[in-house]
């Protein structure tokens, strides 16, 4: 079962325009202390009031814990916390900060890392160039996006240490990425890291598939479920109640449960916190989350219900 976060009462300090739909917000403790040590592609979660909390993935520099920095694409047909943070979060807004957690960890060794980012998806690859650099480590980043002006952080990236390692591909200028020819290229040994679009990461991972890389050699992270919107309509068993609920196909697990006033606590609402991580008692679950390891999937120890579905049904959980 996963850990509890820990949550630290922060303060917004500051808040820039990188294009017309990414916002950079830094975030500073109010006690003044600095926050955890974190590793590149570490993400936090950003509980802006009791009903809005997204996970963002660090991207500021891992040897400031001063404060902490996240990259925020505005997404009006999002849950809602996207929006809340480019109309609401201005300098002094205050609002939890959690702990950090990485479920994108660059592999400790490799004959080189190659890092694919579309779009926003490039957070998380700042700090892992920082990390690459320091050991030494050959590696490239690819950055995919539409157009000039909604290209994050570009320039910074091109200016900096990381310069002559960034290749860039610009859909409105006719430069696409070519992912066969440059997966299909790479030495043995080669880990592939990739940050977007769904689209994206489901055209990298089945590139690396058909050029027979093995499964640890491939890393994807989406702060997106996976759950298609409409799936069949299944009932829940809570045990410590014996009370049975009725899961319509366009709902979730949590929300049915949230319908009933019982409350269970789930920061991310996308399957990548581990907040709602719950044990399976009876039945099995069809898994949409990113926090459990397919071992663990396949186990049906738990589900994540903010995501997650029946496979049958009916299933009993331990609630």
């Amino acid at each position: 079962m996963t850990d509890s976060y820990q949550m630290f009462p922060s303060v917004v300090t500051a808040v820039e325009q990188l294009t017309p739909l990414i916002k950079r917000f830094t975030f500073k403790r109010k006690d003044g202390e600095n926050y955890p040590e974190f590793t590149g592609g570490s993400h936090i979660i950003v509980k802006m009031n009791d009903k809005l909390s997204n996970a963002y993935s660090l991207m500021s520099n891992a040897q400031d814990l001063s404060t902490y920095q996240v990259c925020v694409r505005k997404d009006v047909e999002g849950k809602g916390g996207s929006v809340f943070m480019h109309d609401h979060c201005t300098e002094d807004f205050t609002l939890e900060i959690s702990s950090p957690k990485n479920l994108f960890e660059l592999a400790p060794t490799g004959e080189k890392h190659i890092l694919i980012a579309g779009g926003i998806g490039i957070t998380p690859f700042l700090p892992q160039m920082d990390e690459l650099a320091a050991r030494g480590a050959v590696y490239e980043l690819h950055y995919a996006f539409r157009s000039p002006e909604h290209a994050a952080l570009l320039e910074d990236l091109k200016q900096g240490s990381h310069g002559a390692n960034v290749f860039t591909y610009i859909d409105s200028e006719g430069s696409k990425l070519d992912l066969n020819a440059l997966i299909g290229s790479q030495p043995q040994g080669t880990h592939v890291y990739v940050c977007g679009p769904k689209p994206m990461i489901d055209a990298v991972v089945d590139t690396c598939n058909q050029n027979r890389m093995r499964d640890e050699y491939i890393h994807w992270e989406q702060f997106a479920s996976s759950a298609p919107e409409n799936g069949e309509a299944f009932t829940v068993i809570l045990a410590k109640s014996g009370q049975r609920i009725e899961v319509m196909a366009d709902q979730t697990i949590l929300q049915a449960i949230e319908s009933l006033n019982v409350d269970v606590e789930c920061l991310c609402r996308e399957g990548v916190c581990g907040t709602c991580e719950t044990a399976i008692l009876q039945g099995e679950a069809e898994h949409f989350d990113q926090y459990l390891d397919d071992d663990e999937k396949a186990s049906q120890q738990s589900m994540m219900i903010c995501v997650s579905r029946a496979k049958g049904k009916e299933i009993t959980l331990d609630l």
